[in-house]
């Protein structure tokens, strides 16, 4: 099926984009199908794990604003001390990090994080633990396979997808035709650092003052300075917290909707509003209540990422625009125009692997012919109303809709006439700790990051009496 023509799909040939956890969930379950001939994971780094692989190497600095997503992919760093080894591709991920949802929550379906290891597990456990999870599919996987094109070439009515992909350490070159292509390369390479009057000349007089948290790896870069740290997401959060205990207290917490007192004061940095504009001559900015700030030292903007497909030439302009959201989808992952391309984990805000293991059921089984597609009037409907509802909101969940939409994923998958692997469901439990994981995280970082289970930390599930 290609194109939205009638008929059945003929997917044998699939290729999937990224190695990381949507990667690796989407190798699982396509392979648990024994529908395809051939299975194809294209990995740009030496290893799986996508965000998650740290690198002590900082990527080169970025234009202020950044607002394009179509910035040319960061330049990969050189092997460091192995001068024989491959290329890094620097991720977001800093030294001291831990998860900020619960182990219980975060982990795959079938295979739990191993007993005694933080509740929030940290990033060195979690790669362990993507090693462990990546061990059956790891012979799918071309390692150190950057993709560089991907284009549509229909045959015979059907959709046809031709790759190009080169090698990161010698001059092989990949080029294949897949029935199907999966695109699971994260949202977390482009950057996005907001507009605001003046940036562009601050950033030229003062080139090393402005960066963006994908290049933060730990605080001593901003010891005994005077630093604004924007954005108070769960990152920057995060971040304020380890850059105020060696900065010129306390550092600044420029925010657009105030942070939750606790969380607040748990980071000891103070508060301040959205900034209008930067002061040259003060080395300064001015925040949205007229105060002003002279003599800044640092900024790190901790303001998210843009999605961005400089892979697939011919339509990433129609997929995205101004990078906040991917046109054109049918529950945020299926490419209505052409359903042989699916765009897993794209939602933010959510529990990112049981979302990816759902819909990694859904196109499954799809591809295999065992559960029906909608028509493709029903499905640009739904695209049409979430879009014109949510805006550039619309991959952002707010709780509980991310259980919600796994629930609904199970589900449809579950209507298949055949399916290999099971995607998870969510009990009433589940949906208990996504309630009150902030606050979990919250006091398992007050407890010194000890606790290795929610009871330690004095939170119990008690069911709701029926009646």
């Amino acid at each position: 099926m290609g194109s939205l023509t009638p008929g059945r799909f003929d997917v044998r040939k699939i290729a999937v984009i990224g190695a990381g956890p949507c990667g690796l969930a989407a190798a699982k379950y396509l392979k648990a199908q024994h529908a395809f001939e051939s299975i194809v994971v294209f990995e740009q780094q030496a290893e799986v794990g996508g965000v998650w692989n740290y690198h002590p190497g900082v990527p080169a600095s970025y234009p202020a604003p950044q607002q394009d997503p179509f910035l040319p992919p960061d330049t990969p760093l050189p092997p460091g001390r192995d001068a024989r080894g491959p290329p890094v591709f620097p991720s977001p991920m800093y030294e001291k990090l831990h998860s900020n949802i619960p182990g219980s929550l975060m982990q795959f379906s079938d295979k739990e994080f191993p007993r005694g290891v933080w509740a929030f597990p940290r990033r060195e456990t979690i790669l362990e633990y993507l090693l462990e999870y990546a061990k059956d599919v790891r012979d799918l996987i071309r390692f150190c396979f950057q993709v560089t094109n991907i284009s549509l070439v229909p045959r015979d009515g059907r959709d046809r997808w031709h790759l190009e992909a080169r090698s990161t350490v010698n001059n092989e070159t990949v080029r294949d035709t897949f029935d199907a292509v999966v695109v699971a390369n994260g949202h977390y390479a482009t950057p996005f650092i907001p507009d605001m009057k003046n940036m562009s000349e601050f950033q030229r007089t003062y080139p090393s003052i402005i960066s963006h948290s994908k290049q933060y790896r730990n605080p001593e870069p901003f010891r005994n300075k005077k630093v604004v740290v924007v954005g108070n997401g769960p990152s920057g959060v995060d971040i304020a917290l380890q850059i105020n205990g060696v900065c010129e207290q306390p550092a600044l917490l420029s925010v657009k909707e105030p942070t939750p007192a606790d969380r607040l004061e748990h980071t000891g940095c103070r508060e301040v509003p959205e900034i209008n504009e930067f002061l040259i001559e003060q080395r300064g900015v001015r925040f949205a209540d007229g105060s002003v700030e002279s003599d800044i030292d640092a900024m790190l903007f901790c303001t998210g990422f843009l999605y961005s497909y400089p892979f697939l030439p011919d339509l990433r302009h129609k997929l995205i625009t101004n990078g906040r959201r991917v046109h054109g989808l049918y529950k945020h992952f299926l490419y209505i125009d052409h359903p042989t391309l699916v765009f897993p984990g794209l939602n933010m805000r959510a529990i990112p692997w049981p979302l990816s293991e759902a819909q990694a059921a859904v196109y499954s089984a799809l591809w295999s012919n065992n559960l029906d597609l909608p028509s493709a009037e029903e499905m640009r409907r739904w695209n049409a109303e979430v879009e014109e509802s949510k805006g550039d909101k619309l991959h952002i969940f707010s709780p509980p809709d991310d259980g919600n939409y796994i629930n609904e994923m199970h589900d449809w998958a579950v209507q298949a006439r055949h399916l290999g692997k099971t995607p998870p469901r969510w009990d009433d439990e589940t949906f208990w700790v996504r309630r009150i994981f902030a606050d979990a995280k919250l006091r398992f970082e007050k407890d010194g990051c000890k606790a290795t289970t929610l009871g330690e930390l004095g939170l119990y599930y008690e069911p709701e009496e029926s009646g």
